[in-house]
């Protein structure tokens, strides 16, 4: 498990790690000495008679020049006082440097996790299912840090702890140090005995339990309309409810393990001061105050101290899955980088596609077998084909999204490769039958690559207008400035296509993409949008536009179509 938690931090941390260890063994030392600034007091109460010149106290007591008993009594108590406020204080700071430590590492997983998942393309991401990514990026990240992590830190600031009380206990009394061991180890080892292969399941389950009700959630609000009218939404819910069944039923079971540690060291306390009283009756009642005294004291420091480990152990026990789920990311300093440059492929001749094949992993045939064609700039190219043919996964490797397995794309020669696809992306505007609507404004889902405050007012003007949305946007209350809803839920559906277009238009794009834009639209409506992409070539005839279509009438306006047909092997 060490060895997995430290593939997890990466190599900038490591630096950071070793200060908060450093503050981990701070914290013991002084809650340590905040325990035992304690010991004079309790002398002073309960064996004032023996402060003599020869007792610590008494050397204290006369070098410093006191005269009677209660003032030196007055001055130890301020004392001690003085520097418990002082150590709480330094106590502070510590915690919030290790704070500030998990914060910065969980977020640092966390975006990370986020930038993974982007780099590693549609393929993967097509082949994932959403809500897990999603837990495992907002939920799994935190649960590590906060789950994992800061309870190995207070195991080991608590162990230290403990290790120190249990040294200076057998120095000043062998017989309290025997009775903390008699007290304490059989309390942790029958905790540990109890739940040690529990709690690991718990979490395992708790988190598939979850994953499942993320993703019933997230698939009945997508699919709202077909599982309304399938009458499917009672079987949506009856998974929804088995799910928080077993997430409840875990939770449970975790709750009365969490009361365990207590119960156990509160009883172990209970026998040993009892066992204290029985063994030592015949003993001066001043020798049996003052070892009940050492006793309570060190129970004050040792019940939380035990308990904490315990609590710790069990919350390590209940995330360790999240260790398994970080390692198979395989999260390293690479994952933070993504492109994020503007350069624009210099689009002036042609697109050229030469001998491509494509294959999936899991496919035992091609998509595509040995296609080529080009594609010259200003052309009006329209591409149809039966289902099945390849045509969007002709588009996938147009747009940059699939590496050809075999074969080359080139852009006035030069190869379109991993190195440069950002800068071809950025050349380009695409349109799919099902646009991608953010739940925020018109203005901001037509920029979607810019800030709100900084969003070019006039040419989206202009794209509004060329895109047919201007009537539409004078109509709404705010203008561009209209929420629009989660995932374009106000919109029509060729109100949608226009802000794909009006988005490409606002790149000021070299080449526009159309991948079934207007396939689930009406006849009218598709005729709106094709008449208003015709509009649009011919207004800027430099404008290169490429259009996948099964409806004649969707290519009307394209100055030639290639036809795809099925040649996979």
């Amino acid at each position: 498990m060490i060895s997995n938690i430290s593939d997890i931090i990466p190599r900038k941390f490591r630096k950071r790690t070793i200060g908060v260890v450093l503050t981990i063994f701070m914290r013991a030392l002084l809650n340590f000495a905040g325990l035992a600034v304690l010991v004079p007091i309790l002398v002073l109460i309960l064996d004032s008679g023996n402060i003599t010149p020869q007792s610590y106290l008494g050397r204290i007591y006369y070098s410093l020049g006191f005269e009677s008993h209660t003032s030196f009594t007055v001055a130890v108590c301020s004392a001690v006082t003085l520097f418990t406020i002082v150590k709480s204080l330094l106590l502070m700071w510590l915690y919030r440097v290790e704070r500030d430590y998990i914060h910065a590492l969980y977020r640092y997983l966390s975006e990370r996790l986020f930038v993974k998942y982007h780099n590693r393309g549609m393929a993967f991401i097509k082949s994932s299912n959403s809500a897990i990514l999603a837990r495992n990026i907002n939920v799994v990240s935190l649960s590590f840090v906060t789950g994992v992590l800061k309870p190995m830190a207070s195991i080991a600031s608590e162990t230290l702890l403990l290790l120190l009380l249990f040294v200076a206990a057998a120095i000043y009394s062998p017989t309290a140090a025997l009775l903390i061991i008699a007290i304490f180890l059989p309390a942790i080892w029958l905790y540990y005995h109890f739940v040690r292969n529990r709690l690991n399941r718990y979490g395992t389950e708790e988190n598939q339990a979850q994953r499942r009700k993320a993703r019933t959630v997230i698939e009945t609000l997508r699919g709202y309309a077909d599982i309304e009218i399938g009458n499917a939404f009672p079987q949506m819910m009856r998974r929804f409810e088995d799910a928080m069944t077993r997430v409840i039923r875990v939770r449970a079971k975790n709750a009365t393990m969490a009361m365990l540690p207590q119960i156990f060291t509160e009883v172990g306390l209970v026998i040993g001061m009892s066992a204290i009283v029985i063994v030592n009756l015949g003993l001066d009642s001043d020798d049996l105050r003052l070892l009940f005294g050492i006793l309570a004291v060190a129970a004050i420091r040792l019940m939380p101290s035990v308990r904490n480990i315990m609590y710790g152990w069990s919350s390590i026990r209940y995330n360790l899955y999240t260790i398994d789920v970080l390692c198979e990311a395989a999260i390293d300093e690479e994952d933070m980088r993504y492109d994020t440059s503007d350069d624009r492929f210099r689009f002036t001749r042609s697109i050229e596609v030469s001998h491509v094949s494509f294959r999936f992993d899991d496919a035992d045939t091609d998509t595509l077998h040995d296609l080529s064609l080009t594609i010259g700039k200003g052309e009006r190219v329209g591409i149809r084909g039966e289902s099945g043919v390849g045509k969007t996964t002709l588009f996938n490797l147009l747009l940059g999204f699939y590496s050809p397995t075999s074969g080359t794309i080139t852009i006035d020669g030069e190869k379109l490769t991993a190195a440069n696809r950002r800068k071809w992306q950025n050349t380009i505007g695409y349109v799919s039958q099902n646009v991608f609507i953010a739940d925020s404004t018109i203005a901001a889902n037509i920029a979607l690559a810019d800030d709100p405050e900084s969003i070019d007012r006039q040419r989206l003007e202009r794209v509004l207008a060329a895109a047919d949305l201007k009537q539409f946007v004078d109509s709404l209350p705010k203008g561009v400035d209209t929420p629009i809803g989660e995932a374009g839920n106000r919109l029509s559906g060729g109100q949608r296509q226009r802000i794909g277009i009006a988005r490409a238009l606002y790149k000021d794009c070299d080449v526009l993409f159309f991948d079934e834009a207007t396939s689930s639209l009406d006849s009218r409506t598709e005729a709106n949008i094709n008449e208003a992409i015709r509009r649009l070539s011919e207004h800027n005839r430099q404008l290169t536009i490429v259009v996948i279509a099964h409806r004649e009438s969707s290519l009307e306006y394209c100055d030639r179509i290639i036809t795809l047909t099925d040649k996979k092997q």
